[in-house]
Order: structure tokens, then C-alpha cells, then sequence
């Protein structure tokens, strides 16, 4: 018999290796799914439907004779794809609960002869500890800044210098703007951008230091999980300190690349924080190819918004560095020394 795994033990034998299979239909996986997994689905999301109408409304033997009809002329497919993801012979199966559908799965592989897991309560089960794992007390360190601080760059470095770093705006394909979603792929559903970002936390180090980039609770339309947005709460900051010029110029390299319609459609966005002169001025200078100068409105706006955020923690969690470009290797010594 294939053997049950709890969901620490499942996660943590299987995590990086490519060998989970998760045998819900499409769009069960499509609206989350354990970070890794591969989707070979035993029923499509039609034939799910019709399967659970018959197991509610006629019963379960008529249910699982109705499902053999169906994932019969799949399973030499099913056996050849685990097959080829299996790792030294070893696979990883899970449906929802833990119940019929991955029993089946894995009574299948076992007999073709892989070393089979089952995880035990299904996806159900690692949603719960997904959920649990934001209320883990972390060693959160804020890493802050005004826009144009080049702080997603800075974390970027830290993490080549084997810093915790975990990049939420990278979770959740989103800068964080009004200007966040270019460039960037759709953003997750916010059950997978918890289930990513718990997968990373598992990973954590208690005893050191993990930074986060100062963030809104809302990243694009993304909700920081309320446990752990409240550690960031009242979590140290490190302020990165860089003049006005500094930012413009990071902000203009990173936005000025993308169509003036897409800058022009950001800019409208916060047309009623930033008033109608101010938005009318911006578009002005940006249909006269003056990026820069459109940009600029946008960034004294951006400023009021951060300094007001900023001035809701205490004085005594915020460290200010003061920096004249951005060097983000001096930045970096500044920060892990």
C-alpha cells in the first residue's frame, strides 16, 4: 500500500524535486495548488461535475463506476507522465482530501512499481498549514525607502549576499503602484500567492534576520497575509535615504521603457490623489515625449503617500541611512554589518 505522509514530512521530502503530482481537476489547481506541483488531473473540470452530481444524487458505487468509464482510456497516460517525473523511482500524490481520487492514483503507480506517498488530508491539508504558517513569530527587518530607492534591487543583492530575502512584490507579479502591473505577468489568485509565500517562509531561518520590502497591505490587488502583515507592522525598519534627483532617475530607466499609452493609463489611476492640474501636467509633458517631468508629478505624490505611512511607526523601530547614489553594494555593507 502506498504509504500516508503528514503534510511537514510530505512538503519537506518532496520540496524542489519536481515530483508531485496533484490529480485535482484544472481549475482546482488553477485556483491554488502546492508550489511545485505538477497538475495531472484525473477527471477534467466537466467530467468532476458530473462524477460528484451522480456520487450526491445516486450514490457512491454508481459514482466510482462512472469515474472508471471515464479516466479508463487515460490511465497508460497517467502511468507514463508520473513515470517520467519521478525522482530515483519516488512520486508524490494529492488530491483534495486525501481521499479517492489520489487513492486511486497511487494504488495505480504503485503496481506499475513506484515508490509512492500520499499526502495525508490532501490539498485541504496543506492550505490549513499554509494559513497557520503566517502567525509564526519571524525576524522580520523592514527594508524601506521612498519610491525610486531601488529597494527590490537592494533585495535582490542581499539575497546574493545569503540574506533571508523573500520579494512579496515578486509573489505577487506587482510593483505595488499604480504603475505595478507593467511589465509584470497576471497576478496569481491570492490563494496561490499565500500558498508561494508559505512555501518560502518554511524555509526561514529563526535565528536570522529575514527582510521585507516595506509594502502596503494591498500589492496590486494581493492581500499580505494578516499574520504576518502584522509582524512587518511593528517590525525594525532600515529607511534608505537617497535625494530626490537619485530616485527620479531609477524610476524614469525603469518606467520611461513602456508605451506612453501604459504610462498615461497608470497616471490616470491616481488622477484624483494627485488633482486634476497636477494629472493634466503629467499627461502634458508625456505626450512631449518629457517622461521625465511626467514622472516627476507622479513621484512628489508618491512621496507625501510614503512619508505619511512612514510617520504611523514609531520613531525609535526606524533607522535612517543616508546615501548620495545608489550603490548598492555600499547600501548592502551599510545594512549586514
Amino acid at each position: 500500500m502506498p504509504r500516508e505522509l503528514d503534510i511537514q514530512t510530505f512538503i519537506l521530502n518532496s520540496l524542489g524535486k519536481g515530483n508531485v503530482i496533484d490529480v485535482r481537476s484544472p481549475a482546482e489547481f488553477e485556483q491554488g495548488h502546492i508550489p511545485g506541483a505538477i497538475n495531472i488531473p484525473l477527471f477534467s473540470n466537466d467530467e468532476r461535475a458530473v462524477v460528484g452530481t451522480i456520487y450526491k444524487q445516486i450514490g457512491r458505487q454508481q459514482a466510482v463506476i462512472k469515474g472508471l468509464e471515464i479516466v479508463g482510456p487515460n490511465l497508460a497516460n497517467i502511468v507514463a507522465t508520473a513515470q517520467a517525473l519521478a525522482n530515483d523511482t519516488t512520486i508524490y500524490v494529492h488530491c483534495w482530501r486525501g481521499g479517492m481520487r489520489s487513492g486511486f492514483v497511487a494504488m495505480l503507480l504503485k503496481m506499475y512499481g513506484l515508490n509512492v506517498f500520499i499526502l495525508k488530508g490532501g490539498y485541504k491539508a496543506f492550505r490549513n498549514y499554509a494559513l497557520q504558517s503566517f502567525n509564526t513569530p519571524l525576524p522580520v527587518l523592514i527594508l524601506g525607502g521612498r519610491t525610486g530607492s531601488g529597494k527590490t534591487l537592494i533585495l535582490k543583492n542581499l539575497k546574493q549576499h545569503q540574506q533571508q530575502v523573500i520579494d512579496l512584490e515578486g509573489l505577487a507579479h506587482h510593483k505595488g503602484s499604480a504603475f505595478g502591473a507593467l511589465g509584470e505577468a497576471p497576478q496569481p489568485t491570492q490563494e496561490q500567492f499565500e500558498n508561494e509565500l508559505a512555501i518560502q517562509l518554511l524555509t526561514i531561518n529563526p535565528a536570522r534576520p529575514l527582510w521585507l520590502e516595506d509594502e502596503s497591505r494591498l500589492i496590486g490587488k494581493k492581500v499580505i497575509p494578516n499574520g504576518l502583515w502584522q509582524q512587518m507592522l511593528v517590525a525594525k525598519v532600515v529607511y534608505i535615504n537617497l535625494p530626490f534627483t537619485e530616485r527620479l532617475n531609477y524610476i524614469v530607466k525603469g518606467y520611461g521603457i513602456f508605451p506612453k499609452e501604459q504610462l498615461e493609463a497608470s497616471i490616470l489611476k491616481i488622477s484624483k490623489r494627485l488633482g486634476l492640474e497636477q494629472t493634466k501636467n503629467a499627461i502634458i509633458a508625456l505626450n512631449n515625449n518629457d517622461v521625465k517631468t511626467a514622472l516627476e508629478y507622479c513621484l512628489h505624490y508618491y512621496d507625501k503617500t510614503y512619508s505619511h505611512g512612514l510617520m504611523q511607526r514609531q520613531k525609535t523601530s526606524v533607522t535612517e541611512l543616508f546615501f548620495d547614489t545608489l550603490n548598492t553594494e555600499l547600501i548592502i555593507q551599510k545594512l549586514i554589518t
